[in-house]
């Protein structure tokens, strides 16, 4: 029997069957029910499985206005996905993007407790991987957390996702300057080995950096350099007599051309996170839809307005479909279009 959202033994699975095929699930970030919708609907019509996730910011959105408490905002969307995701003939996982060190006790660390009880009363965590993302700390800080974290996920049949160097630009409050330390070193990624093995001690997905930069940018703007994961690949495959042993993550892909995606995906790329490109997909059309019908959605001159206009759903349907499609165009260029589980 299909489970909409994957299982640890089927998302497992996915992450195996991307590396081995050379594609890569998109890591869609989503902020309310109506993207996630968007998401789930872009997979479905790509054929590809995926991965949706949630931010810190994200998750404070979900949370409401009022409280902004991100906890409830991440497991509120997330056990709405559980229900929703049914009616979509894909795969998914769900996942926690970004987490810094100021916000693991309010965010991370809370939900792998939710999780982890889940799988102690005989059922499947609620989300299926989280990110720490200690880039902003040294990296023995970063590994020496990362190995706390890591051991608390295996418990909850979950997979940690690490960022051990630097993202350039900015994403939830945590921004680094673009410049020549956005490129992990083999060093660093044998010392990443070292503290957290290679799978024997709870599976992981490493977010290494070669040139990405979060947010909006032209392509030739940011010196991508994918092939260094090749670098990383052989001198810790070398190392630890392991072929390939990475899985790697993309961030900060947005502008990135055919070519350098091609080439992270050769080299291990398995999630390839997508969220300002998405985000604009969905906006777009409904700016077109407001200009277009400025008299019906405003009361303009005492008149009444068109209810037909300003009515959410109205609006609401074309920025699912127009985000859907955004999702449809990743899927193919990360190879995933038509390689759902069957």
């Amino acid at each position: 029997m299909r489970m909409p959202i994957a299982t640890p033994e089927v998302y497992s699975e996915m992450l195996d069957r991307a590396k081995a095929g050379k594609f890569a699930y998109p890591a869609i970030n989503v902020t309310s029910s109506q993207t996630l919708h968007a998401a789930l609907r872009g997979f479905a019509e790509a054929e590809s499985d995926g991965i949706i996730q949630i931010s810190t910011g994200g998750a404070e959105f979900l949370g409401g206005q009022y409280s902004k408490d991100m906890v409830t905002g991440a497991v509120a969307l997330a056990e709405f996905a559980h229900i929703v995701a049914e009616k979509y003939p894909v795969t998914v996982a769900l996942h926690t993007d970004h987490c810094p060190k100021d916000k693991l006790d309010g965010y991370v660390r809370p939900l792998i407790k939710v999780s982890q009880d889940r799988v102690a009363q005989g059922r499947n965590p609620l989300f299926q991987s989280h990110m720490w993302d200690g880039s902003a700390e040294t990296l023995a800080d970063n590994l020496e957390i990362a190995q706390e974290l890591l051991a608390e996920a295996a418990k909850a049949k979950i997979v940690l996702e690490v960022e051990i160097t630097p993202t350039g630009g900015e994403e939830d409050g945590v921004s680094h300057e673009i410049n020549d330390e956005l490129y992990t070193s083999v060093a660093d990624a044998v010392r990443t080995a070292e503290a957290l093995g290679l799978g024997e001690k709870g599976r992981y997905l490493l977010a290494a950096s070669f040139g990405n930069v979060h947010g909006v940018y032209k392509p030739g703007n940011v010196v991508l350099k994918p092939e260094l994961l090749r670098e990383l690949q052989d001198g810790v495959g070398a190392k630890f007599g392991r072929k390939d042993p990475f899985y790697f993550v993309f961030h900060g892909g947005s502008g990135s051309t055919a070519e350098e995606i091609s080439t992270a995906l050769e080299h291990g790329v398995v999630k390839m996170n997508i969220d300002t490109d998405t985000q604009y997909a969905f906006t777009r059309p409904v700016v077109d839809h407001m200009f277009r019908n400025y008299d019906g959605v405003l009361k303009v001159d005492g008149e009444v307005g068109r209810k037909s206009t300003y009515d959410p759903r109205t609006w609401g349907k074309l920025a699912e479909a127009g985000m859907a499609s955004r999702v449809v165009e990743a899927a193919q260029s990360l190879r995933s279009a038509g390689a759902k589980l069957k």
